[in-house]
């Protein structure tokens, strides 16, 4: 699963992470990984999930660097969660049954160098990291 986002918005220059969890009744604290570039967490993911049964969230990190803007950041969640709630509930009471849709998935970056076929490369990884870091280190893009 991954966060669908516009393609005009900032949240595609962010640094992303992997987090690999079982998929069934398995007990084992989930690995965080990254930060990667999304094109390089998306191909990971793919590349790790494909042949076990592991479950794989891509979601991008948030640079916050203040208390107040991690507390708002939370909120904004809590809120969605609850109109969420709300309007999960409404619909269950319009029907008889529910069924999820499976999440959408973005197959690539257009905007971003795209992911290679299968996982990148140690080499490409830690380019990555450089690109990442010197994004961070501007004000300007963050």
């Amino acid at each position: 699963m991954t966060l669908e986002v516009t393609p005009d918005s900032p949240v595609w220059s962010l640094p992303w992470i992997i987090t690999f969890g079982p998929l069934d009744d398995e007990q084992w604290e989930p690995v965080v990984c990254g930060p990667y570039e999304r094109p390089h967490a998306l191909a990971l993911a793919e590349e790790i999930v494909a042949d076990q049964e592991l479950m794989a969230v891509v979601e991008p990190v948030l640079p916050y660097v203040s208390v107040a803007e991690i507390q708002a950041e939370i909120e904004s969640a809590r809120a969605a969660d609850e109109e969420l709630d709300t309007d999960l509930e409404s619909d269950l009471a319009e029907e008889d049954g529910y069924e999820a849709d499976e999440p959408e998935i973005a197959e690539h970056d257009d905007r971003m160098p795209s992911a290679p076929s299968g996982p990148p490369t140690p080499d490409e990884i830690r380019a990555g990291f450089i690109r990442i870091a010197q994004r961070l280190a501007r004000q300007d893009d963050v």
